[in-house]
């Protein structure tokens, strides 16, 4: 073990040189200049961000920096308080700017900066801090300009103090415990939150959720003076994950997304690095669903059943107009990362259509699917015709306990009814909703677009297919939901064929002998 510990520590030490190599040889010192000269290099600098970059940091702008990177870091230094996620498409140079470019920017311009660094792992997250670390320590113009930084007992790959203690770096993976973390009397004055999301955890939305709330609970709390700063850096690759959640919760926390192309005619967002032609080889070489999540931060679910396609958004008709509303609930009675899903999906029936009108899809304990359902009923409005139901076979004391306990709690009566489910194959039965979407009766509330359980209600539904492995407790719910609304609607509601006379009419005129 111990001989493991020393290669990893080796590694850091090759890796760190590599780094250190490349800044001392990124620019040059000029022995002849004169202090005026000088000081007016450093207040240009701290002036303007892109003369910064091309002055001190020549060996990161390899091109000519874009404008959104350049008002993104305007934007942030404007601002002592700031929570915002740099949602910059594939290739942006995300990680260069917020955890480089950015904060030396603002050390330069005269702020004190402890820099905490977060990602999916310690070792991510060193590797990443480690990059403004080297500069601090060899950049030959910075430390001529600012003097020397590297404090010799304080300069741990990847936690680090100046000598002045002015620039502090610290790092922390996703599970690292970061409560309180301070240096004698200093607070994180920056969080940046890079590369956090992995294929495991953008396939756990529970994982996901417990990433947000730690970000929240544990992350924002430990800055506490008048400069807080929080950087979410990453491109929105998927439907749901970390990022869009927070989002979801902080509708005031900024947005700053950026697409790498149009996709129309492939003009580049940054041309200085990227030309239409790569962006056209890249959809090529990756597939267009690819290509799209990774540069313009659009997901398209395509199932062999079920396509996102098929979901018509639009604004939601007032709830008194619907004919009937059912809410349907999935239960699951654990809440690990594994289990399935509590599913509560309302629909309702507006004419011949059918509208999903709200949802709760979460891996969660039955009571907060309860008390999700007892709010909504709260919320309605009276003479809003609705029906809260779920399946008979999922009926034991457990249930009965949390349906009991938060009807007391919140003071409110769902009179959930149980209901038979045919107990038929499963994926057939979901299936049969499939003529629904095609047909163009199935709508979205376009409220929900942006909602995270809907999110992964449509992964869901469009994973639905024979042989699948995937959870589909929405789409299920979803099924016996519409099931339930199709006794409210009418046959006679059907358009009729020239002609062709009506069922209603044909059994009056039956039973009074009319001709």
């Amino acid at each position: 073990m111990a001989r493991s510990q020393r290669r990893t520590d080796q590694e850091k030490a090759n890796e760190y040189l590599k780094k250190l190599e490349i800044v001392k040889n990124s620019n040059e010192v000029n022995p002849f200049e004169s202090k005026q000269d000088q000081q007016e290099r450093i207040r240009h600098a701290q002036d303007n961000v892109l003369y910064m970059v091309q002055t001190y940091l020549p060996h990161y702008a390899t091109a000519d920096s874009a404008k959104f990177q350049i008002d993104a870091a305007e934007e942030i230094a404007m601002e002592m308080v700031i929570f915002i996620f740099i949602e910059w498409f594939r290739g942006a140079a995300k990680s260069v700017w917020a955890n480089v470019i950015i904060p030396l920017w603002l050390w330069m311009r005269g702020e004190d900066m402890f820099f905490c660094l977060m990602s999916d792992s310690k070792d991510r997250a060193e590797d990443l801090i480690a990059d403004v670390q080297a500069e601090l320590a060899g950049n030959p113009l910075l430390i001529h300009d600012f003097g020397k930084q590297e404090c010799k007992g304080s300069w741990e790959y990847g936690d680090f103090a100046t000598i002045d203690q002015r620039f502090i770096g610290k790092s922390f993976g996703i599970k690292k415990k970061v409560r309180g973390v301070r240096i004698k009397h200093r607070r994180p004055t920056l969080w940046v939150i890079d590369d956090l999301e992995t294929p495991d955890t953008i396939s756990n939305h529970k994982r996901m959720r417990k990433q947000a709330d730690s970000i929240e609970r544990d992350i924002i709390p430990t800055m506490t003076g008048n400069i807080r700063r929080l950087i979410y850096a990453n491109n929105r690759f998927a439907r749901v994950m970390t990022q869009t959640i927070l989002q979801e919760r902080h509708p005031s926390w900024r947005i700053r997304q950026v697409k790498g192309y149009n996709k129309t005619n492939h003009k580049p967002a940054w041309p200085a690095m990227y030309t239409k032609e790569y962006y056209q080889q890249m959809e090529r070489d990756m597939g267009i669903v690819a290509a799209y999540a990774e540069f313009l931060h659009e997901t398209k679910l395509e199932g062999s059943v079920f396509s996102e396609d098929q979901i018509q958004w639009a604004k939601l008709p007032p709830l008194e107009e619907f004919k009937m509303i059912v809410v349907h609930w999935d239960i699951a009675y654990t809440d690990n990362e594994t289990s399935d899903y509590n599913a509560v999906r309302v629909w309702g029936l507006h004419g011949r259509n059918f509208w999903l009108i709200d949802c709760y899809v979460k891996q969660s304990k039955m009571k907060r699917a309860v008390e999700w359902m007892c709010h909504f009923k709260k919320g309605l409005s009276k003479g809003v015709n609705v029906i809260f139901q779920y399946e008979s076979q999922f009926w034991n004391g457990e249930v009965q306990r949390a349906i009991e306990e938060t009807e007391d709690a919140l003071d409110i009566d769902l009179n959930l009814m149980k209901v038979a489910c045919s107990k038929s194959n499963k994926t057939m039965r979901m299936i049969t909703m499939q003529p629904y979407y095609q047909n163009s009766r199935n709508y979205y509330n376009e409220d929900l677009k942006s909602h995270s359980d809907t999110q992964v209600g449509v992964m869901q539904l469009c994973s639905v297919e024979e042989g699948s492995t995937e959870h589909d407790d929405s789409p299920d719910a979803d099924q016996q939901a519409i099931e339930k609304l199709e006794l409210y609607s009418s046959p006679g509601g059907r358009r009729r064929r020239n002609g062709e006379k009506s069922y209603r009419s044909g059994k009056m005129k039956q039973k009074y002998n009319m001709p």
